[in-house]
């Protein structure tokens, strides 16, 4: 077991990297559920109406069903007078005919009897003693929804891949669709290790943190369309370290491991993927977040993070969000997160690396936030970052950038 890292992956090669190991070991996959826990979800397949919609014509307001004939010339001056023969609430039906010079009461919803071809809203009527004046005229159709107006059936009505909102959730169910396939959410588990991590409840010893990395990738992973749940803490103990990423990959597809990556005495997750299975990345050449390891074990993805909160997020958000998305169904376009702005303080940058420099936005003015890789505060103001190429040294004040924006 050595210590050294491997080559050095620049920023590109990781990513491709990355992306092809989920292309390669992770498929989306599909599961059936209920229409009414679909919210939030993203459709599987394309998805076709089973009906007409409505499925009959149908009254737009309450007034009376006629023959649109018999209301020409009506006015409040000179009334048109018709026979009310029944009457129809939404749901219920009749046997009863409109011919000319009778009409059906009829309330929103109901279904149109035969024989009407328009509603006369119950404000132009005057209804008396079974007979009805009409003070306006309607045309034929009028306040009446067509059978099939809004969907006709066999037409495609959603999409895959369409984000299931409220909205389409309604169309689903106004064609009587009680489950329906969606994207399965990818399993993802995270450790946060380190021999200095406390739970919060628990009580902090002098020279311990609270864990932040569990927490903050867990909840990041859920904005990827994730279905994703903190597993605890592991020390930085080779044999705790191969027991829990053993036990946690019988649970999860991906596992998130937050600290203990670098080539440091105690550093152990790269000898315990080298031994379960297989290093593809240990080493970015980017700042922060240079020793984050990439591995694969039995067809699953093991994903070290930097145990620094800042380098964590950043090295999530560059390198997995995407790919992590992408697996979920979710189909966004990542470059509408980048806008552009000027920079309003001088950043100096080590020649050799990319570095991710956090920033935060106000309106085209972009804010360096000079703060080391473990200072937490700086990500809760943090709109996004800076990406400074390996070869500049210096970032002017008044330059233009292009500002990834967190999700």
């Amino acid at each position: 077991m050595g210590t050294e890292f491997l080559k050095i992956k620049e920023c590109d090669e990781a990513i491709d990297i990355i992306q092809n190991l989920f292309n390669e070991n992770l498929k989306p996959e599909s599961e059936e559920i209920l229409v009414s826990e679909a919210y939030g979800r993203v459709l599987f397949e394309d998805v076709y109406s089973r009906m007409d919609f409505p499925p009959f014509d149908k009254a737009l307001k309450d007034g009376f069903a006629i023959l649109s004939s018999d209301s020409f010339g009506a006015s409040e001056e000179s009334p048109n007078t018709l026979d009310v023969i029944d009457f129809l609430e939404a749901g219920s039906t009749t046997d009863k005919k409109v011919q000319a010079g009778k009409c059906i009461e009829i309330s929103t919803g109901a279904a149109m009897p035969e024989g009407s071809d328009a509603v006369l809203m119950v404000e132009y009527a005057e209804k008396d003693d079974g007979k009805v004046n009409l003070l306006t005229t309607v045309t034929p159709t009028q306040d009446v929804a067509k059978k099939g107006s809004d969907i006709e059936e066999g037409k495609l009505i959603l999409k895959k891949g369409d984000f299931l909102n409220p909205g389409k959730i309604g169309v689903l169910l106004s064609q009587g669709f009680e489950s329906i396939e969606v994207f399965k959410k990818p399993s993802v588990g995270i450790l946060s290790s380190g021999n200095e991590i406390t739970l919060q409840g628990e009580e902090l010893d002098y020279g311990k943190i609270y864990d932040v990395n569990g927490g903050m990738i867990k909840n990041d992973a859920i904005s990827c369309g994730a279905d994703a749940k903190f597993l605890g803490i592991m020390h930085d103990d080779y044999d705790e370290v191969k027991e829990k990423i053993t036990k946690s990959l019988e649970e999860v597809d991906i596992l998130f491991c937050s600290g203990g990556t670098s080539a440091g005495l105690g550093d152990v997750l790269k000898h315990v993927l080298d031994e379960l299975g297989e290093v593809h990345i240990h080493g970015i050449s980017v700042q922060p977040g240079k020793p984050t390891i990439v591995g694969v074990i039995n067809g699953k993805l093991v994903i070290g993070l930097p145990g620094n909160p800042v380098s964590a997020l950043m090295i999530f958000n560059a390198f997995v969000a995407e790919p992590l998305t992408r697996l979920a169904g979710i189909d966004k376009d990542f470059e509408l997160k980048v806008i552009k702005g000027k920079i309003t303080k001088r950043i100096h940058s080590q020649v050799g690396r990319m570095q991710y420099q956090l920033v935060r936005v106000d309106e085209d003015k972009i804010q360096p936030i000079f703060k080391d890789s473990g200072a937490i505060f700086s990500l809760s103001t943090a709109d996004g970052y800076v990406k400074i190429p390996k070869l500049v040294e210096l970032v002017d004040e008044g330059e233009e950038v292009e500002v990834y924006l967190f999700n």
